[in-house]
């Protein structure tokens, strides 16, 4: 029985007139619509397919009923389409394993590309055409006329006809129907087709837009399901990839010439190089033709299904606008026999109707009457015509994957009706066949024609996705061949589904190099992207990676901060250890003051020698001879300190600089100290009734000297013990440069330390300037003043330089200060001494030490 909603829309369309007399009478409000194509069987199918692919406009003015719809432009594609039908049916028919005494037969309509009149159509099917006599006691009721409909072609049509066949759930199998819209079973129950879905197809696209590195496209899509709906979903699949669209248009083949004008104008003035179409194959004629009228070439075609294959929209593409295109198309299919049978037109006499003489009078471009010519170079048309003598759409065998598709259709309903009948040997032809029952069982069914294809649906009533991808080659001969050049596969897993093989692809203007479609140029590695303000994503701008910063990648989007110790390159695409600095013994700096260290310690050694060998003579004897040897070998030390602040810091080495200079120089204070204190007690103790040099004789003066350094050591010992010196990386002070420096560890352990050795130099100048004006043959007060006052000079002016000076110069600032001071003390205080020594050893005598000799000289 019918599902209620489908008799509440039968009833819509049939109305019962019940006559006086006693029979009654069901009759149609309208005319009955008649197939344009049948064959009588036990079992009827259902085909609509658009013989025609447009109709004359007309204004109705609903004061009258409107006139049938007048079709127009002859469609080749639906005969074959329609003739693939009958093919399999044949097939079926003849065959003994498949429905065995059972024969198919089939009525077809034609849509004329009309949603209105495919509606009509579909209901005509359903519910039958003739008057039916019923008796008083029986409704105006009657089972469906035909149990399954082929076709349509158009994604719009099969919505339209699906919507309405789905309260019956009366299976629709379409061949070339792809919007994605399509599957979902809430809306159309009992829609089924043998052509995977534009889900898979728009992906597909946008995966090979994406593997040939075109990121700014343009897009072109026919104004309806088939087009808004897959140019929806490759938009979405897009944009996850990264790709833009520069611009996205829609228009049918119906609107008038200035809306296609349009659209013309937003291609010619777009900068992208590549468009996406999801067009049919006569929009995308419309298209090419006003493509050619303002000689647009150079262009890269990306296009589907609907026209990638279709030899017919090639050879109308005489300007070779569409050359190099490249596009998905479902798998090769070969299927023996139809191609003999598709050629053979006789048969479609047998409709005895209009539609094929209209037919024949395209094909072979005659009229049978011949007061229709219209022109001398048309001909009259015998009936006898030699169809092997002309090359058109219909004789154009390239959309055999699509007749596959009609054919597997086909097969699906007879190995339903094979299940549904429990067909063996015989059929039983007793069972009452449902539209639902023979629905569930299409669904179900898993089988392989005499080709080897796999036929099943899944959940969604869709095939499995896989496709060829098409490259469009012209030949010398001016005619286009479609090189299969790669697979999709949708089965597979994502990184393997795409497989393009090692062949040469054409591309546009019959190029070898891949074209470029970016809005802008890729960001090498040591740059990143900033998107341009307004602009879609793909359109942005390269900026440099700052200082320490890298990126190794094409089109970065950030670039990565380096890490610890590593700076970036100058080419930002890499980051380098950064260079160590410190002072060491390789480079000129570090040379000249280790020469300069080593020469003030021969110096001394040398002093030290003069000295050693005169030691008898008055003038050392005079000056104290034991505090200067002492004096000379702390000089000695604090020239060789200085080695320590060259060369890579350590832990060890950053302790002993320090400490070891802090040592030495308070021990060399200390002498000049002892040595200032001496020269003043030995001027006091000459005086009348003195006798100041028993309280500061040898044995005061070596206590002296010990304590004051003892002081310094105990210093330096709390400073290490507490928090001493330590090697340290120092990133701040340069940004590519490591300087290797020693950390104070404790800044009042180092300030003690100078501060001790500052107190005591100040005390020693002090000292020293008081003993200034005493006779010069008595002491060396003066030259201890000058000593003091270049050591102390060098020390003030050293606290503000060392500061200032960034890395390794800071450490040659505090070298130079204590070179040098050294070489302040030592020429100062034994500069005078040993040019007596050895070049006036005449005034080298006891007696101009005590003032009894020669007159003294200015």
């Amino acid at each position: 029985m019918w599902p209620e909603q489908g008799w509440a829309l039968l009833h819509l369309l049939l109305v019962a007139s019940l006559s006086q007399a006693e029979e009654m009478v069901c009759k149609l409000r309208e005319d009955p619509e008649n197939p344009h194509i049948s064959k009588d069987g036990d079992i009827m199918l259902g085909g609509m397919f658009s013989f025609h692919s447009s109709w004359k406009n007309r204004d109705d003015t609903y004061m009258h009923k409107p006139l049938s719809l007048q079709c127009t432009r002859l469609n080749f594609r639906a005969f074959q389409y329609a003739q693939a039908v009958l093919f399999s049916i044949k097939e079926i028919n003849n065959s003994t394993d498949l429905l065995p005494g059972i024969k198919l037969g089939c009525k077809i309509y034609d849509t004329c590309g009309s949603i209105p009149r495919a509606v009509r159509m579909a209901l005509a099917m359903v519910n039958g055409n003739e008057e039916v006599f019923v008796s008083s006691d029986a409704p105006c009721t009657r089972p469906a006329e035909i149990q399954t409909i082929m076709g349509e072609t158009s994604s719009s049509l099969c919505r339209a006809i699906a919507t309405v066949l789905g309260p019956f759930h009366l299976p629709m199998i379409s061949h070339f129907a792809t919007c994605a819209c399509l599957s979902d079973k809430v809306k159309y129950p009992s829609f089924l087709r043998t052509i995977p879905s534009d889900y898979y197809q728009s992906r597909a696209l946008a995966q090979l837009v994406r593997y040939f590195g075109w990121t700014w496209v343009g897009a072109v899509r026919t104004n309806a399901d088939y087009g808004n709906y897959g140019m929806a979903i490759f938009t979405e699949a897009a944009e996850q990839l990264g790709i833009c669209l520069e611009y996205s248009v829609a228009f049918f083949r119906t609107d008038p010439p200035e809306k296609i004008r349009q659209i013309i104008n937003i291609i010619k003035h777009s900068t992208s190089k590549v468009i996406v179409t999801f067009l049919s194959h006569m929009d995308l004629d419309i298209l090419i033709h006003e493509f050619s009228q303002y000689n647009l070439t150079g262009y890269q075609w990306v296009g589907t299904e609907a026209w990638i294959f279709d030899s017919q929209t090639a050879a109308m593409d005489t300007h070779h606008i569409l050359d190099g295109a490249i596009g998905l198309f479902i798998p090769k299919a070969h299927v023996s026999g139809m191609k003999e049978f598709m050629l053979d037109v006789k048969p479609l006499n047998s409709s005895g109707n209009e539609l094929f003489t209209e037919f024949w009078e395209g094909l072979f471009n005659c009229k049978f009457n011949q007061s229709d010519l219209s022109n001398e170079n048309e001909k009259v048309c015998t009936g006898d015509e030699d169809i092997t003598e002309i090359h058109n759409s219909f004789t154009d065998m390239s959309l055999m994957p699509i007749f596959n598709n009609v054919y597997k259709g086909v097969y699906a309903v007879a190995h339903a009706l094979h299940n549904i009948l429990g067909c063996n040997e015989t059929c039983n032809s007793k069972v009452q066949l449902n539209p639902f029952t023979i629905l569930q069982h299409i669904k179900n069914i898993r089988f392989k024609t005499k080709e080897g294809d796999e036929v099943y649906f899944n959940e969604n009533g869709d095939p499995a996705a896989k496709y060829e991808i098409i490259n469009w080659q012209p030949t010398q001969n001016g005619i286009v061949d479609f090189v299969t050049v790669g697979l999709y596969d949708a089965s597979l897993p994502a990184d393997r589904q795409m497989n393009i093989e090692n062949k040469t692809l054409i591309w546009a203007q019959n190029s070898l190099q891949v074209p470029l479609s970016v809005c802008s140029e890729k960001c090498p590695p040591g740059t990143r992207k900033v998107l341009q303000k307004g602009k879609p994503v793909c359109c942005y701008d390269c900026i440099r990676c700052a200082e320490g910063e890298f990126s190794n990648i094409t089109d970065s989007i950030t670039c990565e901060r380096c890490p610890s110790e590593f700076w970036s390159n100058e080419k930002r695409d890499a980051c380098v250890k950064m260079e160590a600095e410190f002072l060491s013994y390789e480079e000129i700096m570090g040379c000249l003051l280790t020469a300069a260290s080593l020469f003030g310690t021969c110096m001394t050694c040398l002093v030290a020698y003069i000295f050693f060998r005169y030691r008898k003579t008055p003038i050392v004897r005079a000056n104290n001879a034991e505090l200067s040897f002492l004096l000379l070998f702390s000089l000695t030390l604090c020239f060789l300190c200085s080695l320590t602040f060259i060369g890579q810091p350590s832990q060890w080495s950053c302790m002993l600089r320090h400490t070891a200079f802090g040592i030495t120089f308070v021990l060399c204070i200390s002498c000049v100290l002892g040595k200032t204190i001496v020269v003043l007690m030995a001027f006091r103790a000459t005086l009348p009734g003195s006798n100041v040099m028993k309280w500061f004789g040898p044995v005061q003066q070596r206590l002296s000297v010990v304590g004051f350094t003892l002081i310094q050591v105990l210093i330096c010992i709390l400073w290490l013990t507490i928090s001493p010196p330590f090697p340290f990386k120092n990133f701040r002070e340069f940004k590519d440069k490591i300087i290797i420096e020693c950390a104070l560890g404790s800044a009042i352990g180092f300030w003690a330390v100078l501060g001790y050795i500052g107190l005591l130099a100040l005390l020693c100048f002090f000292l020293a300037f008081l003993a200034r004006k005493l006779p010069d043959n008595f002491n060396e007060a003066k030259f201890i003043t000058f000593s003091m006052l270049i050591f102390c000079a060098v020390w003030i002016t050293f606290i503000p330089a060392y500061v200032s000076s960034p890395g390794k110069f800071s450490v040659a600032v505090e070298i130079f200060a204590i070179l040098a001071s050294s070489f302040g003390l030592l020429i100062c205080i034994f500069a005078p001494k040993c040019y007596i020594i050895l070049l006036k050893p005449e005034k080298n005598t006891k007696k101009n030490m005590m003032g009894k000799g020669a007159p003294k000289t200015s």
